[in-house]
């Protein structure tokens, strides 16, 4: 079969069907919005290209050829608006299917998309938009974003265009109206107007766990890079319909709902919804026939709460993981419930998918899986030196033969940063992990975020892990603690499942689990019962925050 994105691909693969290497064969100048989305559009323009429903049971198929006219309508709008090539454009857009039209617009432009989540606040908006010299924003009217958005605008003065979706707003243009009413025809850009392949296209802010959000950005190229994602990782297929939760203020939704799947043909599935229900959403696997799928560890969980044998999830033929450890409980629930061994992968705001199990890989669970195919990936001691098995260290990605196509260019707008973490032909990606005897990467944590107690070096990650699995404990966050003695002691905060209550006697218990299912030396020696934890608005735990609270609660003695 002809399939668009071998055009770009040089794969070769071991005599089990693993693929073994994988090679961009970059274009002079690619770009996703024409050579992908308008090409579908000739080539398959009935195909689906994205299945879209809502928590109000709205539901929309979009054709390629729709997704076509719809991005060149919005792309006159905006340019009309007098957005150009190289501009600053950012997307508040939750689920809402005009992030597909608007971002496939932005590529047409060659604008700079820069897609955020609905949950920022008047201050965190004033600090992007100066950060990014942000121009336009495009924003949903729900909640309030706009009002959000009107606030911060007063100390922004590069902010000069707001376009609402799904309704209207004094001092805001409402897009819809201005899409339906504008030319279904595009015309590209040629010459000095035409995105390059070294320009910016799409860049992210990241969650700041430890100080500020950095900025970063991602060139033409970057699509290609998630080939191995949809094909190798998700293991999509030409007309099937692929689900990654994700919503689009985070980088996973175009690792999963947007650049992988098309290259690769197939339709994405978005359900566009505020509050999460496992029970709704595997009702939907049967009902819209999705083949593939991708979510964190915490919705698998979730599903295996709702009794998996109660749902029909026949047309499910693969189904992958990422983000936090995954519970082998969990892998071995869902296997017997569908036949499906869980498949993990890792990887950065900064990078595509840079570990990970590919389609004919025998999963470990636990395991994010081997090195990508078209990264070079080692562990790196404190010397800088490899690591044996066996030994943790931090993850870093070979440059010494150029950028990885789907590396990111840099933080914009901060070369000292940028050289802190990519420097001597390696990019220092800041996580810790360990390699076992074949090869399989192990995640440890955050080199900030490592607890060294007694001569051990102690992931945070592992300790939360096995706490998780304990009935009483909903969440938890595991941090160091100084102390005279051991240099520092292991303390977990922790969030209790509603029927629980804290008390010595709980913490005795939770430090007896811990030692029974990890090595003695790791259990916490501090445990503190709180109503809710620090987090970054994209929910990842604020371990700064945690580390500055030294507060002693229930210190069970050894």
């Amino acid at each position: 079969m002809d399939l668009l994105y071998q055009k770009y691909v040089t794969e070769t693969y071991d005599r089990r069907g693993v693929l073994k290497d994988f090679k961009v064969n970059l274009p002079e100048c690619f770009n996703f919005a024409y050579d992908v989305v308008d090409a579908l559009a000739l080539k398959k323009p009935a195909s689906t290209a994205m299945m879209w429903i809502n928590e109000k049971g709205a539901e929309h198929r979009f054709s390629f050829a729709e997704m076509k006219e719809l991005s060149d309508k919005t792309a006159n709008v905006l340019r009309d608006a007098g957005i150009k090539k190289g501009d600053a454009v950012m997307l508040v857009l939750k689920r809402h299917w005009q992030f597909w039209t608007v971002m496939t617009a932005l590529c047409k432009i060659g604008a700079l998309a820069i897609p955020a989540t609905h949950l920022l606040t008047a201050h965190d908006y004033v600090y992007r938009f100066n950060a990014a010299s942000v121009k336009a924003v495009v924003a949903t009217s729900d909640g309030d974003t706009c009002d959000s958005i009107d606030e911060a605008q007063k100390d922004c003065p590069s902010l000069t265009v707001k376009l609402v979706v799904n309704g209207d707003r004094a001092g805001w243009g409402s897009l819809d109206t201005l899409v339906e009413q504008a030319s279904g025809h595009f015309e590209k850009p040629t010459g000095a107007d035409m995105p390059q392949n070294g320009d910016m296209m799409l860049m992210y802010f990241t969650s700041g766990t430890s100080g500020p959000p950095k900025m970063v950005w991602h060139d033409f190229t970057y699509p290609l890079g998630h080939i191995v994602t949809a094909r190798h990782w998700h293991n999509v297929v030409p007309d099937g319909l692929h689900l990654t939760v994700a919503d689009t203020g985070w980088g996973k939704a175009v690792w999963g709902k947007l650049y992988g799947q098309w290259l690769c043909e197939a339709g994405v599935f978005t359900y566009d919804f505020d509050k999460f229900n496992g029970h709704d959403l595997l009702n939907m696997f049967a009902k819209y026939k999705i083949t593939t799928f991708c979510a964190p560890p915490t919705i698998f969980r979730f599903f295996i709460k709702e009794d998996l044998s109660k749902f029909d999830l026949s047309s499910l033929t693969y189904a992958t993981t990422a983000g936090e450890a995954l519970n082998p409980e969990v892998f071995n629930v869902f296997y017997k419930a569908t036949g499906l061994k869980l498949m993990e992968g890792f990887g950065q705001t900064e990078t595509t998918l840079s570990v990970c199990t590919t389609v004919g890989m025998e999963p470990k669970p636990g395991s994010m899986g081997k090195p990508s195919p078209g990264y070079t990936v080692k562990i790196f001691d404190d010397m800088g030196n490899e690591a044996p098995a066996g030994a943790a260290g931090e993850i870093v990605i070979s440059t010494e033969k150029g950028k990885p196509v789907g590396m990111f260019g840099g933080y914009y707008r901060d070369q000292a940063r940028t050289d802190s973490v990519w420097h001597d032909g390696w990019y220092h990606t800041g996580d810790v992990a360990w390699c076992d005897e074949d090869g399989y990467f192990w995640y440890v944590g955050r080199t900030d975020d490592l607890i060294k107690s007694s001569g051990y070096r102690i992931s945070p990650f592992e300790i939360e892990s096995v706490l998780m699995e304990h009935p009483a404990v909903m969440e938890c966050g595991v941090t160091g603690v100084p102390d005279p003695v051991r240099g520092q002691i292991v303390k977990a905060t922790v969030v209790l499942t509603k029927g629980y209550e804290g008390s010595d006697a709980l913490a005795k218990e939770l430090q007896e689990y811990v030692k029974k299912n990890t090595a003695p030396y790791k259990y916490p020696r501090i445990i503190t019962f709180v109503s809710e934890l620090p987090k970054t608005i994209n929910g990842k735990i604020r371990r700064v925050d945690l580390r500055a609270d030294q507060t002693p609660h229930n210190v069970i003695p050894d």
